[in-house]
């Protein structure tokens, strides 16, 4: 099972190699992971998509809970929640009527052509894991030169994630060791 993880973390630098170590020494496999600021300055977010069953995600969740620069972890999959893609890609496109074609394509699947060449388009496309997927089969045929990906980010519709201690305009609070709002 593929769980969405976000930990909302102090923003110092050593943050990202430390919790990245802790996940690859005791074993767990990362699929995607995205980060950066929020709202506040001082906190990042972490996006992690982990693989496996409910006692790995839980492992997963305490492993990072010890962590003195987590402030919060939150399983973000078993809420209401949108997460996204984004996506370059660079495609072969020479010919007058290819171009035109892979443009109908950027059009259908709402992405835009970021850089023009002589013999490429480059292609900006956000969503879904599968509309991504769904895209990247539809070049294929054109001749994908280069591609690249961001993490997956994710966030919890409506008030979500928000406790109720949480003031609307401030983080929450920690003093640099309690964590997760207390």
């Amino acid at each position: 099972m593929r769980h969405v993880l976000s930990a909302l973390v102090q923003n110092v630098p050593g943050v990202l190699a430390h919790i990245a170590g802790m996940l690859a020494s005791r074993g767990y496999n990362i699929e995607s992971l995205a980060v950066g600021e929020t709202e506040h300055p001082n906190l990042s977010r972490m996006t992690f998509v982990v693989v496996g069953d409910d006692r790995v995600l839980e492992q997963v969740r305490k492993q990072l809970e010890k962590i003195v620069t987590v402030v919060r972890v939150d399983d973000i999959s078993s809420q209401d929640y949108v997460e996204r893609d984004l996506m370059l890609l660079k495609v072969h496109a020479t010919a007058r009527g290819t171009r035109s074609e892979i443009r109908e394509l950027v059009e259908i699947f709402r992405g835009k052509i970021v850089d023009v060449g002589e013999e490429e388009l480059m292609i900006e496309i956000s969503g879904r894991e599968s509309k991504l997927e769904a895209f990247i089969e539809r070049m294929r045929p054109y001749g994908i030169l280069e591609l690249v990906r961001t993490g997956r980010i994710a966030m919890v519709r409506g008030r979500g994630l928000r406790r109720k201690d949480d003031a609307a305009d401030s983080p929450p609070r920690y003093d640099g060791f309690a964590r997760r709002g207390a």
